[in-house]
């Protein structure tokens, strides 16, 4: 075996006889074997392509009979191994001792092994562990069916059979015609014409006598190549070759666009979570460092009675509702220049005039916002109780914030300072569907002079004292009076 030296044959390195590590050395070949190259739909094959490695294993096969072993007895598509080139070199060969299965004779493992075996030799008793050469030639043309169709071994069109199944049928004398696999048109037969289907029926017929040896193979096979004038064999590496790079090529592209397309998702999904200018320095690399801004304006919202629902309800209950008042909320505040903070429970947070500032319009796309989401509340529907009134408190306030992300894991993007506290203040001193307005948010607001707010006058807050507060009731025509920006 070590004597025996072709370019589509996998060399024979050694053999360990010791138990239980008893194992052969072969040759290593990168591409696996040609059943996992023809499994694998990433890898484009062309009728040319194909054709080669056909012609591979007639040459391969032809030395073999032609050497002392004369004979391969286990020839099948994972026995047929493809080099880092895309030549393909049988395997496998030799030293049948060592090479018995101990597979059940009724697993599926065991059937599926037979597949590729000649119908004479699955009929006997105590077949030879070498086989026969008739034998491989029936082998051979169940893998070049193989490799024409890629649709598995003994593939039969408009049957899914199970191994054991096949098996039944190639053993079964009676049955006639002979159980083969289907041979249909296709464009791989269009181009090598007629004498490959004859050469495959020659092949596997049913009586050995019958068939071809590998020598006659290789004349027809080469009288097939010259037909189709790919006899050159610089021509045929080349085109290998060319295939092979195209293939890597389609490859590299379809990983490239999988790769942007995941990371686009995980991009978009960080810019649900963090600002966009906050999101692009992490993907970088960089420290976010806390900013200061000079004026916004902040919205704060909760449900009244959020406790006394949740008391009543099923937590799933409490999820949905959730889900569908701030879905309801989300696409409504993607109309206006705002950033959403959070979420807390019941409680909703919102800001304009970061992080991109927007002159003294936040307090106009705050007041606009709000009066949407009010709106929008006095028609939502809750599903395990569509009767009931959904009473949304906000509050909005406007002054100066410090802005930045907080902590490494899960990190967040928060917002310090006084005017976070009197907004959540503004919020938890309001009246159900009421929008509560700050003395500092109505200044703002006045500029604009569309906007109708009604004195509530003086409200006491924890750590503030009295305040002057206003409700905002809706807006009028639009009017841009000069100085303000939009």
């Amino acid at each position: 075996m070590r004597n025996l030296q072709n370019d589509h044959i996998v060399r024979f390195i050694g053999i360990c006889i010791d138990a239980p590590h008893q194992s052969i050395i072969y040759e290593y070949c990168q591409k696996g074997s040609l059943q996992d190259v023809l499994e694998n739909d990433q890898i484009k094959l062309d009728h040319m392509f194909k054709f080669s490695l056909i012609q591979d294993i007639v040459r391969g096969m032809n030395y073999i009979h032609n050497s002392e072993l004369r004979s391969h007895g286990n020839l099948k598509s994972s026995n047929c191994l493809v080099d880092s080139r895309f030549v393909l070199k049988i395997t496998d060969y030799g030293a049948k001792c060592l090479q018995e299965r101990d597979d059940p004779d009724d697993s599926h493992v065991f059937y599926r092994s037979k597949l590729w075996t000649a119908p004479e030799l699955l009929r006997h008793h105590s077949p030879p562990l070498e086989g026969t050469q008739k034998g491989d030639v029936y082998s051979f043309s169940i893998i070049c069916h193989e490799i024409v169709y890629r649709n598995g071994p003994f593939w039969v069109d408009g049957h899914n059979y199970e191994p054991r199944e096949i098996y039944e049928r190639v053993v079964n004398k009676q049955q006639s015609p002979h159980f083969r696999p289907s041979i249909l048109n296709n464009d791989d037969f269009a181009c090598y014409g007629e004498d490959l289907v004859a050469l495959m029926k020659k092949c596997w017929a049913e009586d050995p006598n019958d068939r071809f040896d590998f020598n006659s193979i290789k004349t027809v096979i080469k009288r097939i190549n010259n037909c189709d004038n790919s006899g050159n064999l610089l021509d045929n590496l080349l085109s290998r070759m060319e295939q092979y790079a195209n293939n890597l090529e389609t490859l590299v592209e379809e990983r490239t666009a999988d790769y942007l397309e995941q990371k686009r998702k995980a991009e978009d999904l960080l810019y649900m979570m963090l600002p966009r200018s906050v999101a692009m320095q992490l993907m970088r690399g960089q420290s976010v460092e806390a900013e200061k801004f000079e004026s916004v304006t902040i919205y704060f919202s909760d449900i009244c009675g959020f406790t006394a629902l949740s008391s009543e309800s099923t937590p799933m209950q409490i999820v949905d509702l959730l889900n569908d008042l701030y879905t309801t909320f989300d696409r409504i505040i993607d109309q206006f220049d705002v950033y959403k903070v959070e979420t807390i429970g019941d409680a909703y947070m919102v800001v304009s005039g970061l992080p991109k500032p927007n002159g003294t319009a936040h307090a106009r796309e705050i007041s606009r916002m709000a009066l949407n989401l009010l709106t929008a509340v006095t028609s939502f529907k809750i599903r395990h109780r569509p009767n009931a009134q959904l009473n949304l408190r906000i509050g909005i306030h406007s002054g100066s914030v410090c802005a930045g992300v907080v902590g490494m894991k899960m990190p967040r993007y928060c917002l310090f300072g006084d005017t976070v506290n009197t907004a959540s203040r503004m919020e938890s001193n309001g009246l159900p569907l009421k929008i509560h307005v700050s003395p500092q948010t109505k200044e703002h607001l006045d500029a604009y002079q569309t906007f109708v707010l009604e004195l509530r006058g003086p409200v006491t807050m924890k750590g503030k004292g009295d305040i002057v507060t206003w409700w905002l009731l809706g807006e009028t025509q639009e009017h841009q009076p000069i100085g303000v920006e939009s």
